[in-house]
């Protein structure tokens, strides 16, 4: 058994060590009567999917071809 420091941020658990758990290990909870400010990590990978949020799938199509009506609009049509 190990054990493994983390915290809830209202709505899932997020752990401040490495886990060495394999996929569906079967694990124990236990929440204690202590706050802690939880620790920002600040790399490339925690940042994937930020903007997502303001996605528009429907200007997807438009954005396809945008650089290139850009240039055209820019430089005429060559």
């Amino acid at each position: 058994m190990e054990a493994v420091r983390g915290y809830y941020d209202g709505v899932n658990i997020k752990p401040l060590e490495s886990i060495k758990a394999k996929p569906n290990q079967s694990v124990i909870i236990t929440f204690v009567d202590e706050i802690i400010t939880p620790v920002k990590t600040d790399s490339a990978s925690s940042l994937r999917g930020v903007l997502s949020e303001y996605a528009n799938p429907t200007l997807v199509s438009k954005e396809e071809e945008a650089w290139k009506r850009a240039m055209v609009k820019k430089h005429g049509d060559a």
